[in-house]
């Protein structure tokens, strides 16, 4: 589900988790194995992108979240949601770190976990078809993977709460404009052109490179543990799982991604 690998000082990480990347306990131990095993790298840069031919990232895995907690009082799941969405934390802080250059190239859906995890990188490079989203207060969450706090680096508070209040995507042109995203070209170039930058960024000193992602780049420690702790608190009432269950039992087989056409 994840592949990886480096040439000339830049690792490349490939999401290939049908149908749509979605990221649950194998994505994360795939994660995890993976950071693990760059630890000290030499590496100059990295870029994350997905062999999904519709989505960069649809999120959280949904179905297993359910199965999960479904017909379980909360007291009895709360614990192993903490412990995942520990995991999870830990996983885009390091990703967030990275004493490198980390790069994005994003087409399709960018949803939710989806989205927090592109949010971790320091460039997007997206595709016209790219959309980002935080759908979660159609379940009766709020992101719970550090998205909002890291978004508030990123961008103004209005936009924000439009995103996260309305719900609705903003498409690859929208994200360009607020800064959001460093370039959007031409369909089906991300890829290359992250290549490109990631050769550029290659060219640097490693050592002035991590001091300077480390000064422009702190990570918002405070807001994220308040993110976590209300992410849970959120779980207490019983329409979080009506609204999973409603999602798991959809007669579309993925009702995260838009109509054709939309």
């Amino acid at each position: 589900m994840i592949r990886w690998s480096e040439r000339e000082g830049v690792l490349e990480l490939m999401l290939d988790q049908p149908p749509a990347n979605e990221i649950g306990s194998q994505m994360l131990s795939g994660l995890e194995n993976f950071l693990d095993e760059i630890e000290g790298t030499d590496a100059r840069a990295l870029i994350v992108y997905s062999a999904r031919e519709r989505a960069f990232c649809a999120g959280a895995d949904l179905r297993e979240l359910f199965a999960a907690i479904d017909g379980r009082p909360y007291a009895a799941y709360r614990g192993e949601l903490a412990n995942f969405i520990d995991r999870i934390h830990r996983v885009m802080d390091r990703l967030d770190a990275l004493p490198l250059t980390t790069i994005g190239a994003v087409h399709g859906v960018c949803f939710g976990g989806g989205f927090e995890l592109a949010l971790t990188l320091d460039m997007l490079v997206a595709d016209p078809t790219a959309r980002f989203c935080f759908p979660e207060l159609r379940l009766g969450i709020v992101p719970g993977f550090g998205g909002v706090p890291r978004l508030e680096r990123e961008l103004p508070n209005a936009a924000i709460r439009d995103l996260l209040l309305s719900g609705r995507s903003y498409g690859a042109k929208k994200a360009a404009n607020l800064g959001l995203v460093s370039q959007v070209v031409g369909r089906g170039q991300a890829l290359e052109v992250a290549r490109g930058l990631a050769q550029q960024v290659a060219l640097f000193d490693p050592e002035v490179q991590a001091a300077a992602k480390a000064f422009i780049k702190a990570l918002p420690v405070a807001r994220l543990a308040e993110e976590k702790r209300l992410f849970l608190e959120m779980f207490r009432s019983e329409r979080v799982v009506q609204a999973l269950g409603r999602f798991v039992h959809s007669e579309d087989a993925m009702p995260y991604l838009p109509s054709e056409g939309r």
